[in-house]
């Protein structure tokens, strides 16, 4: 099944040269445009995507929560924010739930990179933004690390369900619960149940 992109940018440059980006090295991608935040959510309410390129600064952008409203909208979609901000101000946006963050002055190289592993493995975090969770003053706590969403499934797995449990308990497809699962255990740098066991218990 092609794979569905919507880049929400209000610059045409920047939305028809990533277009020229992700057409010379993606097959079989299928493409739309938001020009405005309201434009974005019109179009994930009509049609179902699978990878949401946001721009952050455009038009009817809000602040904070952007992100948390557009996953009410379509929980499983995946969002690159797309930016001309520094990477440090990434960290609110992948707390709020996004999957990535790229400047939109990265390479080509870098671009594609981010696509394969936000569709591979669920998210796309750069060196820079890894030694930010490191360093961040929260980063034992998975409150303050994980979305809602992904403190939701910390919880139930730290209280012993399994991927089959959750998706029946949440009503969300079994590879969603596996992509949130290998995205918490990135943010949390842990490899297995017993570790994140032991990060739930030391919150109680």
């Amino acid at each position: 099944m092609k794979k569905k992109i919507l880049i929400a940018d209000d610059h045409e440059v920047v939305r028809l040269g990533t277009e020229i980006w992700l057409n010379r090295n993606f097959k079989d991608y299928v493409i739309d445009f938001a020009i405005n935040y309201d434009e974005a959510k019109e179009k994930l309410t009509k049609d179902q995507f699978d990878l949401l390129l946001l721009d952050i600064d455009m038009p009817g952008s809000i602040f904070r929560g952007m992100i948390r409203e557009l996953k009410t909208i379509q929980e499983d979609l995946l969002i690159i924010i797309f930016s001309n901000y520094k990477e440090e101000v990434a960290m609110q946006y992948i707390t709020e739930g996004a999957d990535g963050f790229l400047n939109k002055l990265s390479e080509e190289s870098t671009f594609v990179n981010a696509i394969k592993s936000v569709f591979e493995n669920g998210y796309y975090y750069s060196q820079k933004i890894v030694k930010q969770m490191i360093s961040d003053p929260f980063e034992n706590d998975p409150r303050h690390l994980l979305s809602k969403r992904e403190f939701e499934i910390f919880e139930l797995l730290a209280k012993g369900n399994g991927n089959i449990e959750i998706s029946n308990i949440l009503n969300i497809e079994q590879a969603t619960v596996g992509t949130y699962k290998r995205r918490i255990y990135e943010k949390l740098r842990i490899d297995n149940i017993i570790e994140l066991s032991r990060m739930y218990n030391n919150l109680h």
